[in-house]
């Protein structure tokens, strides 16, 4: 696999990075051997970055994770959680706290038999701008809070994610510089939504590392379609569900232009996480990156999508 530096960090990341969510059941109930399986596929052909967050499934990918880890020695891969974002029975449940930040790094830990992690991210930070205190808050308090934990060592580096791009870029701007060290944003940076390129010049100036996330935009890039809780307008799961159909017409699966398309614009994006419980769609997923891409074909996909190309939607 191609390796790319993520910003300053000084992590060297595969093109492609494993992300857990599926192993919390997120987009459809999972069997754990399976998934457990499907992390160790990952690392086996050269996935070197695990993604996850105590929200995925509330704590259960984290724990299932946790016991795939156990299986695999620590200094083959990159490790990345989340604070900030939580869950129980089915609610949200959000706490920026820098109090509630430190406990969830050392929870997180014990779930997943680690001593150290190498990435700490602040999680959907447009959570917060709802709330008291609004994105000054993670400026103020769960940043450095993590920045805390990194100078203890507890923590190597730290990060935040979200959908809204421009919130990233607000919460870097009003940081000390070094503070933020990467970012992870999802749904910008695939076949229907290009909108984080216009991003790229200030993470790079800025020495941000930048990690691009569900290649398959939560399911609307895939043959399958979307889970019923996906938040995209019905105009843009229509046009997505003509573009896969012409894919399959031509014997070239949309999932697989998709996962060529987000991973082809390297150096400027370290990694693209896709996310599988599967270990037979894992190996399929590092196979396609492994082809060249049908360019024809991503032109047809986007002609196709038309006017629903960067179509934008809340977070849920």
């Amino acid at each position: 696999m191609i390796k790319n530096q993520l910003g300053k960090t000084g992590m060297q990341v595969a093109n492609l990075a494993f992300g857990a969510s599926s192993l919390g059941g997120v987009f459809h109930s999972i069997n754990e051997q399976q998934g457990i399986r499907a992390v160790h596929a990952a690392v086996d052909n050269g996935i070197n970055f695990i993604d996850v967050s105590p929200y995925y499934g509330h704590l259960k990918a984290e724990t299932v994770l946790g016991k795939a880890l156990l299986e695999i020695p620590r200094d083959r891969y990159f490790l990345s959680t989340k604070v900030g974002r939580y869950g129980k029975d089915g609610v949200n449940l959000w706490d920026y706290s820098a109090k509630r930040a430190t406990e969830s790094v050392y929870e997180s830990m014990e779930r997943l038999h680690v001593d150290y992690i190498d990435l700490i991210n602040v999680h959907d930070i447009e959570f917060q701008a709802n709330l008291e205190g609004g994105l000054q808050k993670v400026v103020d308090e769960t940043l450095p809070a993590l920045v805390e934990l990194r100078k203890k060592g507890v923590v190597g580096h730290v990060g935040i994610t979200d959908l809204q791009p421009e919130n990233l870029r607000w919460v870097i701007e009003h940081s000390e510089p070094g503070t933020v060290e990467s970012v992870l944003n999802f749904c910008h940076y695939s076949l229907n939504d290009d909108l984080l390129l216009d991003y790229l010049d200030f993470f790079e100036a800025n020495g941000i590392g930048v990690i691009n996330a569900s290649p398959l935009s939560m399911g609307l890039l895939s043959q399958r379609g979307t889970p019923d809780w996906h938040p995209a307008p019905a105009a843009l799961k229509e046009a997505c569900a003509k573009a896969a159909a012409y894919c399959q017409e031509q014997g070239y699966p949309i999932e697989k232009l998709a996962i060529q398309y987000s991973t082809s614009l390297n150096p400027r994006i370290a990694t693209t996480l896709f996310s599988s419980a599967n270990p037979d769609n894992v190996l399929k997923n590092i196979g396609y990156i492994n082809e060249p891409m049908d360019e024809q074909l991503v032109g047809k996909v986007r002609e196709i999508i038309g006017s629903q190309m960067r179509v934008r939607w809340q977070n849920s």
